[in-house]
């Protein structure tokens, strides 16, 4: 059986707009086994990427916990938390997020840079995750002079880099053609299946979510196994 990695338990996360309060995320219980492919889809606004942000790090929950790998995130410092996002976390976004004064090597290089490794390693490690994307010919190229299929490439190779025990992606083939995104999904499930990483998906997009191992709905604040929608509200005498 495979380690519990994520174990998330009655989440939940508000948020203040002033006039009213919004929940999109309510009594969240989730397992993530170490090596799962998870992909997360749902309505605009459900709550997707603010769970994933969650898990990753960069957002905190009102109340509940999560602990991934035996560590309960929300104990951490601040400083604690960036040195343990920046080991545990590769992060893949729908526009890339590439810096366009830096090469493709330069932008792989930048999470390494908070690392106590010399620049040595570090080229050689960033020349490596390039080459398991196949841009092994493109590192010196701009970001301007790639398609958004290789940025989102290059975008990925800065998730890996780290070598992290979860990436997250969010929308990563919202951006790109038929063919770029083929290919993206492809990374995405050798990297699962060749090198054990655990991927958490987050999609609009049902092929991309039937890469993914698990599938899971996400809407108003409650999780579905895939498939399974919540009911549609009966009509009242006055509706009907």
């Amino acid at each position: 059986m495979a380690k519990r990695l994520v174990e998330i338990r009655a989440l939940r996360k508000t948020y203040d707009t002033g006039e009213t309060k919004v929940t999109p995320l309510d009594n969240i219980n989730l397992d993530i086994a170490e090596g799962e492919f998870l992909s997360l889809m749902g309505p605009s606004g459900s709550g997707k990427t603010t769970l994933m942000n969650i898990i990753a790090g960069v957002d905190s929950a009102t109340a509940g916990s999560v602990t991934i790998d035996g560590i309960d995130i929300a104990k951490l410092s601040d400083a604690k938390l960036a040195r343990w996002r920046n080991r545990n976390i590769g992060y893949i976004f729908q526009q890339f997020n590439l810096l366009p004064v830096l090469t493709a090597l330069e932008n792989v290089e930048l999470p390494l840079m908070l690392l106590p490794i010399n620049s040595r390693r570090r080229r050689k490690q960033a020349e490596m995750a390039l080459t398991a994307v196949g841009l092994g010919d493109r590192m010196k190229h701009y970001p301007r002079q790639l398609s958004g299929g290789q940025q989102q490439r290059v975008a990925i190779a800065r998730a890996i880099v780290t070598d992290p025990k979860i990436i997250v992606a969010d929308e990563p083939t919202g951006n790109l053609d038929a063919v770029s995104e083929e290919e993206v999904l492809d990374i995405l499930k050798q990297l699962n299946e060749r090198f054990g990483k655990t991927i958490i998906l987050v999609t609009h997009d049902p092929h991309a979510a039937a890469t993914a191992q698990t599938r899971l709905h996400l809407d108003k604040g409650v999780l579905h196994a895939h498939g399974i929608e919540p009911p549609e509200p009966v009509a009242t005498t006055e509706e009907a």
